[in-house]
């Protein structure tokens, strides 16, 4: 996995955006305003992606690549090593999963609204 790849799959969902809100380095990815995975540029050697809390557990005790969320909620969030021992198939399923934690947990007004 690399950064163009994350960034290339991220950018083709819908509703998505790219900024830079924090900083300079870190590339942050929202649906409907809401951050779904998180990039560090000056070194990408990992991500941050919202996680359904049992699974994030799983995915801890699974991987040693998966680790609870580096300056985030560590119940919500995993950060997700790169050419470790998660290959970059299942990276792509947990950008997924977190994408689509963030799209349910909008209004049923508002996904109907942006077509989610």
């Amino acid at each position: 996995m690399n950064a163009e790849i994350l960034r290339e799959h991220c950018i083709q969902k819908r509703e998505v955006t790219e900024s830079f809100p924090f900083d300079s380095d870190t590339l942050v990815f929202k649906v409907a305003g809401k951050i779904f995975c998180l990039i560090g540029l000056n070194n990408p050697v990992c991500c941050n992606l919202k996680c359904d809390p049992e699974k994030a557990i799983e995915l801890r005790a699974t991987y040693t690549a998966v680790i609870p969320g580096w300056h985030m909620s560590k119940t919500n969030w995993n950060t997700i090593y790169f050419n470790q021992d998660m290959k970059d198939k299942e990276i792509i399923e947990w950008v997924d999963h977190s994408y689509q934690m963030v799209i349910n947990g909008l209004t049923k007004k508002l996904r109907k609204e942006l077509g989610l």
